[in-house]
């Protein structure tokens, strides 16, 4: 039976988080289902109370549906995505006069990577060296920028400072996700006659809503249809797409995840310590 009331959660990575939701929410309750936001401090604490059954969808980074689809036994479900979530990439950067041009240039080197827990700016950077022969912990000498551990690089201070050791010479290579690089590009913070591109990532997905395990599907079929109603040229949805980066919801799918899956596996991500900090 539908459910006319549904928790959601998602977490606080930066202060416009509050706002996106409480346009979400108000619009929901004009469509007829009330909408409870449930608010995280980190993505950990999120997926162990989507697999609990605690929040019936999570807003989740793409490490924590990940996560959410290990630790559920694939119980999870996934529903829409931002448009802007589809095929993204990361780049690896290097100093121009340093000889660096492509991944063969790249052992030995000390590679400058974006917070430990950042799918775009390390662990499917990481699953892409691997890819070109180069081993962690053997190849190439690792160095995180850990600018708030917990929210999966949903921010871009890590890769910031890894390019700022670029800079100054701390690091040899730095990563950052392509988004970034044209950004700082256009706005100067990188100057591409003495910055260049080295390497690429593969094509990944980013963000995407988790669902809990056997969430009533007449209940998710009344979420997505009103969530693909929110429309870009209503002033009041506008607000909400900009400030979250999107043009339009769309549906979700699993394929963009297979180079996240595969970092996760190779280093054996949700064993480690840190995850659980």
């Amino acid at each position: 039976m539908m459910a006319k009331s549904i928790k959601v959660g998602a977490v606080v990575y930066a202060p416009q988080v509050t706002v996106v939701w409480g346009i979400i929410a108000k619009y929901f309750k004009s469509e007829g289902m009330d909408l409870e936001n449930v608010f995280f401090k980190n993505y950990r604490d999120q997926t162990q109370a989507l697999i609990k059954g605690e929040i019936d969808v999570a807003w989740n980074s793409p490490l924590a549906h990940v996560e959410a689809m290990i630790k559920s036994d694939n119980k999870c479900g996934y529903s829409y995505m931002r448009d802007t979530d589809l095929d993204r990439t990361s780049c690896f950067l290097a100093r121009n006069d340093s000889g660096i041009k492509d991944f063969a240039d790249f052992k030995g080197k000390t590679i400058g990577f974006g917070a430990i827990d950042s799918p775009q700016a390390r662990l499917i950077p990481i699953e892409t060296l691997k890819e070109h022969n180069l081993i962690s912990g053997k190849d190439y000498v690792e160095k995180t920028f850990d600018v708030d551990v917990g929210l999966d690089g949903d921010h871009e201070g890590g890769e910031v400072d890894a390019l700022a050791a670029l800079k100054d010479g701390s690091v040899d290579i730095s990563v950052t996700t392509d988004n970034n690089r044209i950004k700082w590009t256009q706005d100067g913070t990188i100057d591409d006659q003495k910055i260049v591109v080295a390497g690429h990532t593969g094509l990944y997905d980013h963000c995407i809503f988790t669902t809990k395990p056997n969430f009533d599907p007449d209940t998710k079929a009344e979420w997505e249809r009103i969530l693909s109603k929110m429309d870009y040229n209503n002033p009041e949805h506008k607000e909400m797409m900009d400030l979250e980066g999107l043009k339009k919801w769309v549906p979700g799918r699993t394929k963009g995840f297979h180079l996240l899956e595969q970092a996760v596996d190779y280093l054996n991500f949700f064993d480690q310590k840190q995850t659980n900090d």
